[in-house]
């Protein structure tokens, strides 16, 4: 069976050569006029600019986490491969990031160069640029675990040696979620700095369009698209597609370890690596769906969109069936088992079309929730507050349910329907949890597309209205950018919902590197339970792991504190790095002789280095503590303590992440409906009333919310890296 991992490399070389494909297309496309050019290249120095800065912060941790699990492995505390996964992951998911903003940067003038022949020309542009991003992360992320698989399984030759080899690989999945959360919160705090000081200045104060080139902040704004919603998104995104893949291949490890049937282990790893491998080839046939008609609404952007998402959906539902039965078909001893497992993959299938389709009625201005939270501008800003904060707390209803359905239904599904809680059945069901979670994530490639062309088309509206382009260009890149904020909280759906999914599978991961951790100081667990046979049901009975200990309760407060906490942190990071830029843009009109009536070129520059020093000052400290909180709590709560923490931060930051996130998509639609010309229109006072809700929802939205599906898993994976630190402390 070991041919099979050189389909997963083969399937992530494809994706690769399909976004060198895409972006060598967009990149031969006419960039527009020589003023639209001389915009996109203040924008592309801006973004890069920032992005060093950021890698030079990070790297610094990286080397100084690679240094301690180096001395770790020395003890016998972690194995020697730790320290350089680690390294790995992080490289891949900040190189994710690079290519999907360099791609951004490069197609924004193109999308609105393209625009002003059709609406088509200019989806086509942005959808395509975004396909790039999609197309990178599955690509990399595949390429990561399929050359780390080849690699560990020639050096690792001991016993139960693909237990070892899968939990070695979490670590890379360690590597990519730091990258990742460093990512989303400086780049979500650089974005929603400079939107709030330009929002709350520019349209509030001096009633000026969005994206007046007369604004000081208009520049540091598209600079902020693309660090955050890009480059902050493409290695959030990645670090859950291969988080999803690792913890499922790490639970058909253990879950099979005992199995008498000779290569069931092995197809049970091999089984989420073909799922996300068919999944690149399906997204790509989507992807080439996608087109529109001139003149098309906003039901008609969403469905030219919905057409490729759900085609690539039905045919990898399909093609699971096929995989499973490869594998799973003509085993005798369990002959059912490969269409039980097929629909685990379909229950997860399915949840993220929920899960999509929910947001995007909560969110999108096309229907009733949004529209409501514009009408609510007829009585001021508050009101908008209130409404908008009511109708992210009942989002969370659908999501949730949903979630709850898919874990039950998954777990069932993949234990043929009896509903006994053994330990094999646990085994098997948490195994089905996890291939959940690759099933909705395996068809990245185009749903991530549909996410990441957004901020193209935002930065498209941006660079047509500095760049003096007609009104028709600008509706129509208004349109391509209300769409983006839907699918852009649709996608956000996707990461939380398989970010619920995945760290159950993690939580079982952690169990099984405990076993290990013992197995490495020489120590059984409690009770004489042996080990290396230890199953998880034993594992919880001996460390007493119930809801009636309270070490257990007291981990679980902890990680429903650390979601406000960590939200209360970027929250007021992006506050205060606002305040400055409000302070900065009012000084230049104030200033600046000439500014408001375009006779004067405002400090663009100055808006980029507040943006950029404010992130990088303030992503610290929030990102350090999701490190640090669970390698406290192993020293101090032990074993019980983690779990409590886990689960307490699984529950508590899915639904902040959901509400944070439909909330704030729904502000910002609100204000685009008002801007459409309904209730007074631009410049109104509803008007203001509106960017005052979107201004609250930026970093609900763009910063804390989609930073909690990181930090739900960091929090897992850091656990399973400290768990030898954890058991020799509480051994001693």
């Amino acid at each position: 069976m070991n041919w099979v991992i050189y389909l997963v490399l083969a399937a992530s070389i494809l994706a690769l050569s399909f976004a060198f494909y895409f972006y060598k297309s967009m990149i031969k496309s006419d960039e527009g006029t020589d003023l639209m050019k001389k915009i996109a290249s203040h924008v592309r120095r801006g973004a890069m600019a920032y992005l060093k800065q950021q890698y030079k912060v990070v790297i610094i941790v990286f080397i100084v986490l690679a240094v301690l699990f180096f001395v770790m492995s020395l003890f016998d505390l972690q194995n020697g491969w730790v320290w350089f996964a680690f390294l790995t992951g992080g490289f891949f998911s900040g190189l994710a990031g690079f290519f999907g903003m360099k791609t951004a940067t490069y197609a924004s003038a193109r999308t609105a160069n393209a625009a002003r022949k059709s609406l088509n020309n200019g989806l086509q542009v942005a959808f395509r640029s975004g396909a790039v991003m999609g197309l990178v992360v599955v690509g990399l992320a595949l390429l990561d675990v399929s050359v780390w698989f080849i690699v560990l399984d020639y050096f690792i030759g001991v016993e139960n040696h693909l237990v070892i080899i899968t939990t070695t690989m979490l670590t890379f999945g360690m590597g990519a979620s730091t990258q990742a959360l460093f990512a989303r919160v400086g780049g979500g705090i650089y974005t929603k700095a400079a939107d709030v000081g330009a929002d709350l200045v520019g349209k509030t104060e001096y009633n000026i369009p969005e994206d007046d080139p007369r604004n000081p902040a208009t520049i540091a704004d598209n600079v902020g698209d693309n660090v955050g919603d890009v480059a902050g998104m493409g290695a959030d995104l990645y670090e859950s597609y291969a988080g999803s893949i690792l913890a499922t291949m790490a639970l058909g490890a253990s879950a099979f370890a005992t199995s008498a049937i000779e290569g069931m282990q092995m197809k049970a790893v091999f089984a989420p690596m073909l799922i996300a491998a068919a999944g690149v080839l399906l997204s790509l046939i989507g992807i080439f769906m996608v087109r529109t008609n001139e003149g098309a609404g906003m039901k008609q952007l969403l469905g030219a969109l919905s057409r490729g998402t759900n085609t690539a959906a039905v045919l990898i539902a399909v093609a699971t069936f096929c995989i499973m039965y490869f594998l799973f078909g003509k085993e005798e001893a369990n002959p059912n088992m490969w269409w039980q497992v097929s629909l685990s993959v379909v229950v997860g299938l399915l949840a993220g079309v929920i899960i999509g389709k929910a947001t995007e009625y909560y969110t999108s201005q096309s229907y009733k929730p949004t529209q409501k939270v514009a009408e609510s501008s007829k009585t001021g800003p508050a009101t908008v507050i209130i409404s908008g904060l009511g109708l992210g707390m009942l989002s969370t209803a659908i999501p949730v349910v949903t979630v709850g359905c898919a874990i039950i239904l998954a777990y069932l599904c993949a234990n043929g329907f009896h509903i006994a809680f053994t330990a094999q059945n646990l085994s098997m069901g948490l195994y089905g949890i996890g291939i959940a979670a690759v099933g909705m994530l395996s068809t990245l490639g185009i749903t991530l597309a549909t996410d990441a062309y957004g901020p193209i088309a935002d930065n498209a509206g941006g660079n047509a209205e500095m760049s003096g382009l007609d009104p028709e260009v600008r509706q129509r890149t208004d349109a391509l950018d209300a769409l983006g904020n839907t699918t852009a909280a649709t996608g956000k759906g996707f990461a939380i919902g398989s970010a619920a999914l995945t760290a159950l599978a993690l939580l079982a991961s952690y169990v099984e590197e405990i076993k290990l951790a013992l197995i490495r100081v020489g120590q059984d667990l409690p009770n004489g339970v042996e080990s290396a046979k230890a199953t998880l049901v034993d594992f919880m009975e001996a460390y007493n792991v119930n809801l009636m200990n309270p070490v257990v309760l007291v981990g679980v407060f902890i990680g429903a504190m650390m979601a406000f906490v960590f939200c209360g942190m970027t929250m007021n990071a992006v506050g205060r790095a606002a305040q400055k830029m409000v302070e900065e843009v009012r000084r230049q009109f104030s200033t600046i002789k000439g500014i408001l009536e375009g006779k004067a070129e405002p400090d663009y520059e100055r808006c980029v280095a507040i943006s950029t020093k404010g992130a990088q000052r303030e992503m610290l400290v929030p990102s350090i503590l999701a490190i640090l909180v669970p390698i406290l709590t192993g020293l101090v709560l032990g074993v019980p303590g983690v779990l409590g923490l886990l689960i307490g931060g699984l529950a508590t930051g899915f639904v902040l992440a959901v509400f944070m996130a439909n909330s704030g998509g729904a502000w910002d639609n609100a204000k685009k409906y008002v801007e459409e010309g309904n209730f007074g229109g631009k410049g109104s006072e509803n008007h203001k009333a509106t960017v005052v809700g979107d201004t609250v929802g930026d970093p609900f939205k763009d910063t804390s919310g989609p930073s909690l599906n990181i930090l739900i898993k960091l929090m897992s994976m850091v656990s399973i890296v400290m768990a030898g630190l954890t058991v020799t402390c509480h051994l001693l």
